[in-house]
């Protein structure tokens, strides 16, 4: 195992806090954790290495299975006052046919639909909420650089931000950074990775009041299109062949309007808003797990520890659960400011199945339905067993609630 850990700094430490616990990155995973653990009164710091939350083309999917964990802490009234749309189902088009992939009104819950809801406005609110707390405390701009190691155990991190080096001293540090995780690398853990067949293009075009709700995935021949409801816009999510980009790229802006336009007929005026490739995000798909999720004083959470395909938009909801796991597993280790290795492993027996199994999810949506589009210029036939009610409803169950039900402990 390759570690980068500096237990003597050659730099000058602006200043050394101390708190019971550390995460780093205020992705969905980092707000949530320290907000449940902020309130059972367990000092807690949230590093996040931009100066806010407003990134584009980030998930912004909430699924019934965290907006019940809202409702467990008292917020989910106040979370849906603000804008936002919903989808309760997924349908797939073709030009033959529609077909639902899954439909969440059947689902025994009290939010039978995809919460669709722009993550700055998510993670804005969970973190405000983490501010009524005194021992809560948010640092915006933290570039964390170091690990702190000291007899084998992670003691904190050192960071740099607000004008030179600052370090921080902790019973746990919690890496909750994304699917490029700094604390992942400086930690030095063995990842599991798979090979998608895709990476994906967002951009965005407008809506208009007559055009549907919710949202749809478009398959034509060679080509894939997912549209996600953004209120007076649609997110679109063009999907290509892993590796495809340069190609596209170099074959122009006007040929992929052109392809747009080819499987969504409706776009034909609007895609004309997309005039330089600035306005198009690339997304590299990945599919990754990390084998162990933890070392002495150390733990990953969310895309730290499993990166998601973006297939069913699940990646939010299982950083969420991570997240409510930790900290029903460890508030008590905390609160007697002592953690175990084994409460660190408790985490990981929890939530390493439901992630295997969401993750071989995607991958066989990928292998069996989308490579087979991309690989060749055939339309997308659906299996006649999508008809059955029975089996069109365990993707529902998959994407929206996960394997197990996750809920707060009080």
């Amino acid at each position: 195992m390759t570690t980068h850990i500096s237990p003597n700094p050659a730099h000058d430490i602006v200043d050394v806090q101390t708190t019971d616990c550390c995460i780093v990155g205020g992705g969905p995973a980092g707000a949530v954790l320290a907000l449940l653990l902020a309130r059972q009164g367990i000092s807690v710091m949230l590093l996040e290495a931009h100066r806010d939350f407003d990134r584009d083309f980030r998930g912004d999917t909430i699924h019934p299975s965290v907006m019940e964990i809202m409702e467990e802490l008292g917020l989910s009234d106040r979370l849906l006052q603000l804008p936002h749309t919903k989808m309760r189902q997924i349908r797939i088009q073709t030009p033959q046919d529609t077909v639902t992939l899954a439909d969440f009104s059947y689902l025994k819950t009290p939010y039978p639909y995809i919460t669709m809801l722009p993550q700055v406005k998510f993670l804005e609110f969970i973190t405000q909420e983490a501010q009524q707390y005194p021992n809560f405390q948010l640092i915006l701009g933290a570039n964390v650089q170091e690990l702190i190691e000291e007899d084998g155990v992670i003691k904190g991190v050192r960071y740099r931000g607000g004008g030179g080096w600052h370090e921080i001293r902790a019973i746990l540090t919690v890496g909750a950074d994304g699917r490029n995780s700094r604390l992942r690398q400086l930690g030095g853990f063995e990842s599991v990775e798979t090979s998608p067949p895709m990476d994906v293009l967002w951009f965005r075009l407008p809506r208009h009041p007559e055009d549907f709700e919710g949202g749809m995935g478009r398959f034509g021949a060679g080509h894939i299109i997912a549209m996600l409801d953004r209120g007076d816009e649609w997110q679109i999510a063009y999907v290509i062949p892993k590796g495809g980009y340069q190609k596209l790229r170099a074959a122009g802006l006007e040929e992929l309007k052109k392809s747009v336009v080819e499987v969504v007929p409706e776009l034909r005026e609007r895609v004309n808003n997309l005039q330089d490739w600035s306005q198009v995000a690339f997304l590299s798909v990945e599919s990754s797990r990390v084998k162990r999720w933890y070392r002495a004083g150390l733990l990953l959470i969310g895309d730290a520890v499993h990166v998601m395909s973006p297939v069913g938009g699940v990646g939010i909801n299982y950083a969420i659960q991570d997240a409510v796991v930790a900290a029903n597993v460890l508030s008590q280790p905390l609160h007697n400011k002592h953690i175990e290795l084994s409460n660190l492993a408790k985490v990981q027996r929890q939530r390493e199945l439901p992630t295997r199994i969401i993750q071989a999810f995607q991958t066989f949506i990928q292998k069996q339905i989308f490579a087979p589009i991309l690989a060749t210029n055939r339309t997308f036939q659906a299996p006649a067993l999508l008809r059955l009610p029975i089996l069109r409803d365990i993707p529902a169950r998959l994407i929206a609630l996960g394997v197990f039900p996750v809920h707060v402990q009080t």
